[in-house]
Formats: C-alpha cells, structure tokens, sequence
C-alpha cells in the first residue's frame, strides 16, 4: 500500500525555513534585579535609559551578551559599571524571558538575574543610577516592572526555606536589626523572638558573644548574632514563612 500523499498547508510552509536556509537568530541580553534593604525598604537597582526605545525611563541594570561569554560572566560586566561586584553577597539565575514582543524593535531574548547586596553597603553610583523602593516603582521600561516583582517573589520564598537572610544581613547584628531586614523583604511584621527561635532551630545562627551598648532609650544591650554560614543551603525545604494571624 503507498503512503498517503501529505500536503502542507500555506501556513504551515511559510513558518519552516527551507533546508539550508539561515535561521533568524535572537538577540540575548542579561539582566539583573539587584536588592538591598535601605531605610527599611527593599528597595532595587535601577539606571535611567539616554536612548530610545523608552528613552528617560528605568530600567534593570544589564546589556548584550557579547561573543564567547556565559551568561554570568556577561551580567557580572554589565553590573560592574553600576555596582562593585565584591559587594554582591549572592547571584543567581532567576528566568529567561522570550516573548517575540517583548522589544519594540527586535526579537530578543532576556536572562535575568537575582542579586542580592547586604544591610549597610553603599557603593558608589553613576549619575544615571538609582535606588528605588520596590513598593514605589517608577514607570519601568519594557517587561522590567514584573521582572522586579519575580525577583521579589524569589527572595521571599527563598527565606522561607533557606538561609539568604545572610545575603542581606551585616556580617554581625542583633535580633532586631535581624527581624527589621526580614520584615522589609517580606512585607509584614516579623517578631524578633518568633524569628530567633526559627533560625536557631535550624542551626542558621552563631552568637558572637559580644553585646550592643542600648541606645538613648536604654534596656538591656542586645546580642550579637552571625550567620553560621555565608553560603545558600536549603535548610527546611517544606518550611513557609507566613505573616502573623490578624487580631480577632
């Protein structure tokens, strides 16, 4: 018996390239939300555009990947002319984005990135280059608005169930000054003995043995802590952290 003839639609043939025929390739760029607490807001590094499309508006820290690199290599460049990579706790890949429209003007392809830089650092900015508290964005440029929200979303379920909180903390700190992070990234109260008593469960922290003088308001001065490790580790994988029950 022979084969049925099969016929391709007119559609179907415009959409497959000829054999031998060079395919349309993307451009690739690396993207990086990068996260601080600062004046008690989680707050993201953004540069303002000089060039069109959306030429004045903010936008992730980022650029081309260039011939022969990784992507890593690529966005720790791009982030070294607007922060001091050193001062990055922790990196990680976060999504790769490929809507066709995601670019008015071409068809590219974005891999964003989660950095993350710890309580206290400021490096040094240019002109173009800013802090923005994540709950009062400006207008962002491209799909760069609900990147920030995913890298958000990352690092508040990943201080559920890992231990990142070290990647936002001072090498030392109290409880309080703990919880005030943890509440900042998170977007609700963390209470201070509640997170003492998680964290030591899990064997994340180490005390120091030193003390904080009490400031002007007096009380007992406070213990310092330290993160037993500065590495990620999965550390309760099933473990939520979830804000506290209204009052009744």
């Amino acid at each position: 018996m022979r084969p049925k003839d099969i016929t391709v639609s007119d559609s179907q043939s415009k959409t497959q390239p000829e054999p031998g025929a060079a395919r349309p390739s993307p451009t690739h760029v690396t993207l990086a939300v990068v996260l601080q607490v600062r004046d008690a807001d989680l707050s993201v590094l953004l540069w303002q555009r000089a060039r069109p499309p959306f030429s004045g508006a903010w936008s992730l820290p980022g650029g081309y990947l260039g011939p022969g690199d990784t992507l890593e290599r690529s966005i720790r460049a791009h982030l070294a002319r607007k922060v001091d990579v050193a001062e990055l706790s922790l990196l990680e890949q976060l999504e790769t984005l490929s809507d066709p429209g995601r670019h008015p003007d071409e068809w590219q392809l974005a891999t964003a990135y989660l950095g993350l830089v710890p309580l206290g650092l400021d490096p040094a900015l240019p002109e173009d280059t800013a802090w923005h508290a994540i709950d009062e964005l400006p207008g962002l440029a491209f799909d760069h608005g609900a990147i920030v929200l995913a890298g958000r979303e990352r690092l508040r379920a990943k201080l559920s169930y890992t231990n990142i909180g070290f990647a936002l903390a001072p090498t030392a700190f109290s409880i309080s000054e703990l919880s005030a992070i943890y509440t900042a990234a998170l977007g609700y109260p963390v209470d201070p003995t509640n997170l003492r008593r998680v964290l030591e469960r899990r064997g994340l922290l180490e005390a120091t043995g030193e003390r904080r003088a009490p400031g002007r308001e007096g009380g007992r001065p406070a213990a310092i802590y330290r993160f037993a490790s500065r590495d990620l580790e999965v550390t309760d994988q099933f473990a939520v952290l979830r804000p506290p029950r209204p009052a009744e």
